[in-house]
């Protein structure tokens, strides 16, 4: 019985000594951080929050009822072998403007000669650890970023693993000109080798002026942690990208909410917006959306054109892996709503946008 309590003993040590030391959870805030944050409206006992009060408590029956579901879910919770990707790779280096989707959240955005990348995730798995956790439905993307062309920017929308990734940031940080992140992410890349003077902190409803672009990081209804002891001590946030022909918003993730009515009275119309909808859960519902809602959310935020993000490339909830993009295609014809769908890897022109989804995921 000693025997089996110095071990968990020291599982447990080596667990914390692991999360507290490995660069890749980050950093937590230091105290004048902390201090700093408190000048915030949004910064309330040393956390972020949310505009509308967003429960995130779960019952030990939730719980129970989150592992039963991740052992005998849905058999088609992935696709049943990888998912086939190719690049337009002239395409994505001219100076067209254009979007091209490497699956979930992550895209390469050519706006005005601007080539950025938003939650730029090319690793094997959302995790801290690439042997734990969902795999991607792809081949592993990291090769990706050495056929880049030189980023001008990076936009993160928050730090958790799926939009935040250690590997892929390791990998770009000496190709890229500047990072856009939320208030608090900066330290995470600070502690990766990123020079602070490449990195601009935004709150919600800043707006900056850059490379003739308008940036604004308007809110959005989530949570933030990349560690077992920092939740919600870093901002999640939504990004508005205005050119001087194209306007877009991505939505990062959240549930729904009236701040995307707001967003579309201060910023809309939008030419195209990047809405979540992917990983979806009535246990989670407060922060991230159902494909209805995201729908919703595009005519609230006055989008023209709609892209539903935050799906295919890991499984994260417990629906099929194409529910998403299929409940959107039907919440888009019933509202009149234009939706396009890109196969992943595939360059749109925004010029060119095609509101008729070709299901490829079939």
């Amino acid at each position: 019985m000693l025997y089996v309590l110095v071990i968990l003993a020291v599982i447990v040590i080596a667990s914390i000594l692991f999360v507290s030391l490995h660069p890749t959870f980050g950093v937590t805030p230091s105290k004048n951080d902390r201090e700093t944050f408190s000048k915030f409206v949004n910064f309330t006992n040393g956390k972020f929050v949310n505009q509308s009060p967003t429960e995130m408590k779960m019952s030990f029956s939730t719980i129970i009822s989150l592992v039963k579901d991740s052992l005998i879910g849905k058999k088609d919770r992935k696709p049943k072998s990888p998912i086939p990707i190719s690049f337009d790779w002239n395409t994505m280096r001219s100076k067209n403007d254009s979007l091209t989707w490497f699956g979930h959240s992550t895209f390469l955005l050519n706006l005005d000669n601007k080539k950025m990348l938003i939650d730029p995730m090319f690793g094997p798995a959302p995790s801290p650890v690439s042997l734990i956790g969902s795999k991607r439905y792809s081949e592993d993307l990291l090769y990706v970023i050495e056929e880049l062309p030189l980023i001008d920017a990076v936009f993160i929308t928050h730090d958790h693993y799926d939009h935040l990734d250690y590997s892929s940031m390791l990998r770009l940080k000496d190709k890229v000109g500047h990072f856009f992140v939320p208030i608090g992410v900066g330290a995470h890349l600070q502690r990766w080798g990123v020079a602070a003077e490449k990195i601009t902190e935004l709150n919600w409803w800043d707006e900056i002026e850059w490379g003739g672009l308008k940036i604004a990081s308007v809110p959005s209804q989530h949570f933030s942690g990349r560690g077992m002891f920092n939740r919600d001590t870093t901002l999640w946030t939504g990004w508005v990208i205005l050119g001087k022909k194209y306007r877009l918003y991505t939505s990062g993730d959240g549930g729904y909410g009236p701040h995307f009515n707001e967003i579309g009275e201060k910023y809309g119309p939008f030419d195209l917006t990047l809405i979540e909808g992917g990983q979806y859960d009535k246990r989670w519902a407060p922060i991230h959306m159902k494909p209805e809602e995201s729908v919703q959310a595009h005519l609230d935020v006055k989008g023209k054109n709609m892209m539903l993000i935050h799906w295919g490339a890991f499984t994260l909830a417990y629906h099929s892996w194409t529910d998403p993009v299929e409940r959107a295609v039907m919440a888009a014809k019933e509202q009149d709503v234009s939706l396009i769908a890109p196969k992943i890897g595939e360059t749109v022109l925004l010029d060119a946008m095609k509101p008729i989804p070709v299901p490829w995921w079939k």
